[in-house]
Order: C-alpha cells, then structure tokens, then sequence
C-alpha cells in the first residue's frame, strides 16, 4: 500500500554549545546569537519517513514546518534526502506561539493537505523541550498516537507496528492508521543530503524567500517543483484568535540558567569494607531497602 506520510519538522536555535551571549538579559533565549539548525529529533523522524517511502512503492514524504520564511531550509534539507514536497506556515499572525497554538496550526495545516495516513515528528525540540506538540495535534485531528518511538518496524493491513524505547525497556506496539508518531533521538540517525537532490532543489525557495534579483529567476517558471508551498493563517482557514500569540495562553515570565554542583564527591575501593559501607548509607538514606 502506498502512504501519504507528513514529517513536522522545525528550525530550532542550536542551544547546545551555548556561549556568553546565548542569552538576554531578561534571561531569554538571543535568536540572533546562535546558529538555526533542523531540530535533531525531527531528523531522525524524517529518516523514519523516508524508510517507510522505500518500503512501500508509491508513498509520498512531506515536510510541514512553521517559521519564519528563512525556515523554508528545512524543507530543503528534507528534498535533499529524499522528501518529495513540503508546506511552510509563515504570518505574523503564527509568530509567538506556544506549544497549544503551534499545534493547532500544524493540525488545521494536515486537514488542509487531507489523507494523511501517518504524522511523524520528533519527540521534542531543544529549544523548548516540552515534548508537548506531537500529542497534542494527536489529539486535535482525533488520531491514534505512538510515542517515544524507535523504529517503524511495518506497516500492514491497515496497522503500523512501532518499537517504542521507554522508561524501563522496550516495547512493540500495534496502531490501526491514520496514526501520528514522535520518534527519540535514540533512533536511527537521518541519512546525508543526496548530491544530485541537492542540485536539482538548490534553488527551491518559498516565495517571501525570495528579494527577486536572483540569476536564476527564470528557472521558477521553468521548474514549478522550485517553488515551495508557502501558507498563511488564511491560506489553511485557521482561526486567527487560536494562532500566535493570541492562542497561547503559556506565558514564560522568566528564564534562568543553573549550573549543578557537586557539594562533596567521595572514592570508594573495591574492598568489602566500602561496599559494606556503602550499601549500609544506602538503606540508611532509604535509598534503597
């Protein structure tokens, strides 16, 4: 059977080797200081994507994303690995969102697109880390939903069969389709940008990308896949009251940075003295019992 199969994918700032100047003073995070990449997990969830793709003939891969135009780079880098579409929500009218409002615009934006069998996002974003978004356009769109997954491992009658990694082990899970899935980081790692993809979309640009004196403007009328989807709140029949800011109703008054520090450390020998010792501070600190 073939598949029309989404990725959420989002263009997070890198706050993983942050520096001085990675944060505001009013403790925010400073965009402008840190390098835009694709979101980690939602590589590994493309990977997931383009798996499924291969294993069943016909299926179709696209990215859905919500930014500013410049994200329109992460659809690139999804039709450079092998996606075959994508749609960027951008308006001012989506900027400030928090996680209620983000998935509100992804689920109207999956309605838009209809007959979507399976959404696969990661299981969060570094800047945020809330872990919320994929659940809750789950729970907008009235679809099945897998969490924490690792692996697709089949698609059959009308069922995905999911490894999911969770607290305590591994689990494998059955979930009749349509289906929304967030993958962990601790799946398989997203194949490299294919080179002959990357010549034939180098070009690909959502309209606002573009300042209009590029040498290459011919080619938009020549090669229609060049230019990318671009929606407005408008463009997918969302309600503007629930997008952006005025449908967040999370407001984060402040932001500060901790760093743990060990108070004592202590060194233990491998003699039966210590580990007697330590097993005794243990049960003493219930601990364990």
């Amino acid at each position: 059977m073939s598949l029309n199969i989404v990725v959420l994918a989002k263009q997070v700032p890198d706050t993983r080797n942050v520096g001085k100047d990675a944060m505001k003073a009013d403790g925010t995070i400073n965009r402008a200081a840190l390098p835009a990449i694709f979101n980690p997990e939602d590589l590994n969830a493309l990977e997931q994507a383009l798996r499924l793709k291969e294993q069943h003939p016909g299926s179709t891969v696209g990215m859905l994303t919500m930014g500013l135009p410049s994200a329109g780079e992460i659809i690139r880098q999804g039709l450079y690995r092998g996606a075959d579409t994508g749609w960027l929500l951008t308006d001012r009218g989506f900027a400030g969102a928090d996680t209620l409002a983000t998935s509100y615009a992804l689920a109207t934006a999956i309605k838009k697109i209809g007959n979507v069998d399976i959404v696969i996002g990661g299981r969060q974003a570094i800047d945020g880390d809330t872990a919320q978004v994929g659940p809750q356009v789950a729970q907008k769109l009235g679809l099945n939903q897998v969490t924490y997954a690792e692996e697709i491992l089949k698609i059959e009658n009308g069922k995905a069969t999911i490894r999911r990694h969770i607290d305590g082990g591994v689990e494998t899970v059955e979930a009749p389709l349509p289906v929304v899935v967030t993958v962990n980081g601790s799946a398989a790692p997203c194949r490299p940008c294919n080179a002959k993809l990357v010549m034939k979309y180098k070009y690909a640009t959502c309209p606002m990308e573009r300042k209009g004196d590029e040498p290459w403007a011919d080619l938009y009328n020549e090669r229609p896949y060049l230019t990318l989807n671009q929606w407005s709140v408008a463009d997918i029949d969302a309600d503007p009251a629930q997008c952006g800011m005025s449908g967040s109703p999370t407001k984060v008054k402040n932001v500060v940075n901790i760093v743990f520090q060990a108070k004592e450390s202590k060194t233990l020998t491998g003699s039966d003295a210590d580990v007697e010792s330590l097993v005794q501070e243990l049960l003493n600190d219930k601990i364990i019992g």
